[in-house]
C-alpha cells in the first residue's frame, strides 16, 4: 500500500486533480449557472483531497494554496484584476507543484509536467478568466427587464420589427401588429436585446 502511495503516477493524478478542481472552481464562480461545474469542481477536489490523506505533505505549499484562493478572491471583488488573477495562478501553481511530497522530503510531480500545467494554468487565469470576469462584472447598457410595463414610443414604424423610444433609450422592438411612427407603445415583454411592445391606446388599429 505504502508503494502505491508513493507512486509518482498516483501523484501526478492527485496533482493534475488538485488543478482540475481549481480550474473548475475558478470557472464556476466567474460563470455561474447550472452547478455542473461546481459538482465537477467538488468531485475532483475530494479526488485530490483524499490524497491529502495519506500523501504526505508540505504544510508551506499548503498556506500557498490559501494564498492563491485569497488572492482569487481578490480578483474577483476588487480592482486589478489582472494583477490578482496572475498573482493567484502563480502562487497556486507553486503550491499545488510542492503540495505533495516523498517520504525524504523532495517533490514528487514530474518537473515537465509542472512547467507545462502551470504556465497552462496561469495562461487560463490571465487571459480567460480575466475576460469572463469582466463580462461577469460589466452591466449590459440595456437592461429589458427594467423597462417592462414602461410607456414609449415607436420611432421607427414597427412591422413586424422596428425601434422604440422608452426611458430615455432607444430598443429594438416587435409587436404583433404594426406600429406607425409616434404611436404610444406598452412594453409587455422581451426577447432577448428585443422588446415585445403592444399599443399603449386599446382603440388602436393596425396599420
Amino acid at each position: 500500500m505504502s508503494i502505491l502511495l508513493e507512486s509518482p503516477l498516483l501523484i501526478n493524478l492527485l496533482y493534475l486533480s488538485l488543478v482540475a478542481g481549481f480550474w473548475l472552481s475558478a470557472w464556476a464562480v466567474v460563470t455561474p449557472g447550472t452547478g455542473v461545474l461546481e459538482g465537477l469542481a467538488i468531485i475532483v477536489l475530494v479526488i485530490a483531497g483524499l490524497g491529502l490523506a495519506f500523501v504526505p505533505i508540505n504544510t508551506w505549499a499548503l498556506g500557498l494554496l490559501g494564498a492563491g484562493i485569497v488572492l482569487f478572491g481578490l480578483s474577483v471583488w476588487r480592482k486589478w484584476t489582472g494583477v490578482w488573477l496572475g498573482l493567484s495562478a502563480l502562487t497556486l501553481s507553486l503550491g499545488s507543484v510542492f503540495l505533495f511530497r516523498l517520504p525524504e522530503g523532495g517533490p514528487t510531480v514530474h518537473p515537465i509536467l509542472a512547467i507545462v500545467v502551470s504556465l497552462l494554468t496561469v495562461g487560463f487565469f490571465w487571459l480567460i478568466l480575466s475576460k469572463a470576469l469582466e463580462a461577469y462584472r460589466g452591466k449590459p447598457s440595456h437592461d429589458p427587464t427594467a423597462v417592462l410595463r414602461q410607456i414609449g414610443e415607436v420611432r421607427t414604424a414597427v412591422d413586424p420589427i422596428g425601434s422604440v423610444y422608452v426611458a430615455g433609450e432607444l430598443w429594438t422592438a416587435t409587436a404583433d401588429t404594426v406600429l406607425a411612427v409616434g404611436t404610444k407603445i406598452r412594453v409587455v415583454g422581451r426577447e432577448g436585446l428585443t422588446l415585445v411592445v403592444e399599443p399603449a391606446d386599446p382603440e388602436h388599429t393596425k396599420q
